[in-house]
């Protein structure tokens, strides 16, 4: 006896999370942008190695950004079929594993180049260093107003949202070595600043890639528990026994589970079937359960698997 439910999946907008910021995505990395060009061309033009480094920071951000986006709309056009049942949600996921990749890097490499400057640390013009710092500030505290609630939501957009923070503290550290360089010429600000900042980025990017890789390898969602999930389906009415449960997250906002229900030979199907659907929707937010409904002598076959 088998008993199960459908739900379409045709967009990202209807299930992930993410695919609603789309617009703030592209205003942040127009900012982003705003923010690139302005550091490159002072930075060149006054030979300042702080803008330079922090240029080709904010570059990879926006570079991250941009990723977490094309990966929203690959998931947005990319239809259903049958070698691709679950279309392209998983993009998302990647992206975002990216993002914490590339944060790990920049982070490595601002480590590096502010140990290095301790040693022999370079004078910086602190006027148009300070100028530049303080349109890069209002530009990235821009960005995170727009992406801050969904970095709340959606995976992809808080990989998103960490980039913009990485850069509003780059904006932040460059601001006040301008300021120290500009009042006091005092030159170890920047390579201690530029430490801070690595060391405030390294375990965002840690957990970020972390929870990308718990959806990758389909671990079941933060904080549920999964044997709780099986005795609570165990204790209604006309259930024996489940079996083959399965507890997992498709990308961000999107938690899915499957599972065998072995039932007396006497139950009505059809009402274990809805009362199953609304424990799991209502008390553990599945709403995108497949359920099969079986006899329990059924239960046996699925104990002979070898997986």
């Amino acid at each position: 006896m088998g008993q199960g439910h459908d739900h379409g999946v045709s967009s990202v907008d209807a299930g992930s999370a993410s695919g609603k910021y789309v617009g703030r995505l592209i205003l942040a990395i127009g900012l982003g942008l705003v923010t690139f060009v302005t550091q490159l061309v002072v930075g060149l033009s006054t030979s300042s190695l702080a803008l330079l480094s922090d240029s080709a920071h904010v570059f990879t951000d926006v570079l991250g950004v941009v990723m977490a986006l094309v990966a929203i709309l690959v998931a947005r056009g990319a239809t259903r079929r049958d070698d691709r049942s679950y279309g392209m949600y998983r993009a998302e996921v990647l992206a975002a594993l990216f993002n914490a990749v590339l944060l790990f890097a920049v982070a490595g490499w601002v480590l590096y180049e502010a140990i290095g400057r301790l040693a022999e640390p370079p004078e910086v013009p602190g006027l148009p260093v300070t100028i530049v710092a303080v349109v890069g500030l209002v530009m990235n505290v821009s960005a995170l107003l727009l992406l801050r609630r969904g970095a709340g939501e959606g995976l992809n957009v808080r990989g998103a949202y960490l980039e913009v923070l990485a850069d509003m503290l780059g904006s932040i550290g460059v601001l006040i070595s301008g300021l120290v360089a500009l009042l006091f010429g005092w030159r170890y600000a920047d390579p201690l600043i530029g430490i801070g900042i690595g060391l405030f980025v390294l375990p965002r990017a840690y957990n970020l890639g972390r929870q990308a890789l718990r959806i990758l390898f389909q671990h079941a969602p933060a904080g549920m528990d999964v044997d709780e999930v099986r005795t609570s389906l165990e204790n209604l009415t006309g259930v024996r026994q489940v079996h083959d449960l399965h507890v997992w997250t498709l990308t961000s906002g999107m938690e899915v589970a499957s599972a065998h229900l072995s039932i007396d030979d006497d139950t009505d199907p059809d009402g274990v079937l809805v009362a199953a659907q609304e424990l799991l929707s209502g008390s553990y937010n599945l709403n995108h359960a497949t359920l099969q409904l079986e006899p329990t002598s059924a239960a046996e076959r699925c104990d002979r698997l070898p997986w």
